[in-house]
C-alpha cells in the first residue's frame, strides 16, 4: 500500500481543506463556509507547529469554526451591506426618474399627496398643486417618497 507524499502533511491538508471551503464560498455565498475555511487554516497552523492526534485537529477546526461564525459573521455581514448598499440608491433613482405615475390623492406644495406607480401606491411631493387622476412624471425619490410635476 502506498503512502502519502512527504509534502502532504496535516498542516498542508488543513490548508488545501481551508482553501476549498472560502474557494466554494465565492461559488456558492452564504457567509457560512469562510469560517470553515478561516477554522481549518487555524488547525493548519497549529499542526505546523505541533502534533495532535486527528480528534484533538477536528476539534479544533469545528469549535473555532462555529466561534469564528458566532462572532464575526454579523460584523461580516454589516459590513459587506454597508459597502453594497453605497451603489443601490443611483440603481434605484435610474429606476424611477422619469417613469410616468397618476396621482390617486391631490398633491399641493404644503402637503403631501399619493400617486400610483406601477400599481403600487407611493407619498408624492410637488412645487404645485397637482390634482387626483392627473399623469404626473417622477423627477426624485427619497426613501418612499416620489418628487413629481405635472405632465
Amino acid at each position: 500500500m502506498d503512502t502519502l507524499p512527504t509534502w502532504l502533511t496535516p498542516s498542508m491538508l488543513w490548508f488545501i481543506v481551508g482553501f476549498l471551503f472560502i474557494a466554494l464560498e465565492f461559488v456558492f455565498p452564504s457567509l457560512v463556509k469562510v469560517f470553515f475555511g478561516f477554522g481549518a487554516w487555524i488547525v493548519a497552523l497549529l499542526c505546523f507547529f505541533f502534533d495532535f492526534s486527528l480528534n484533538t485537529q477536528l476539534f479544533i477546526f469545528v469549535s473555532t469554526s462555529i466561534l469564528f461564525l458566532v462572532a464575526l459573521r454579523r460584523i461580516f455581514k454589516k459590513f459587506l451591506r454597508s459597502s453594497s448598499n453605497q451603489s443601490q440608491p443611483t440603481e434605484d433613482l435610474d429606476e424611477f426618474i422619469g417613469q410616468k405615475a397618476v396621482v390617486i390623492q391631490e398633491i399641493s406644495p404644503q402637503r403631501k399627496g399619493r400617486v400610483e406607480f406601477r400599481g403600487t401606491g407611493w407619498d408624492a411631493e410637488s412645487y404645485e398643486a397637482i390634482a387626483e387622476g392627473q399623469p404626473v412624471e417622477i423627477i426624485d425619490k427619497s426613501n418612499i417618497t416620489l418628487m413629481v410635476k405635472s405632465l
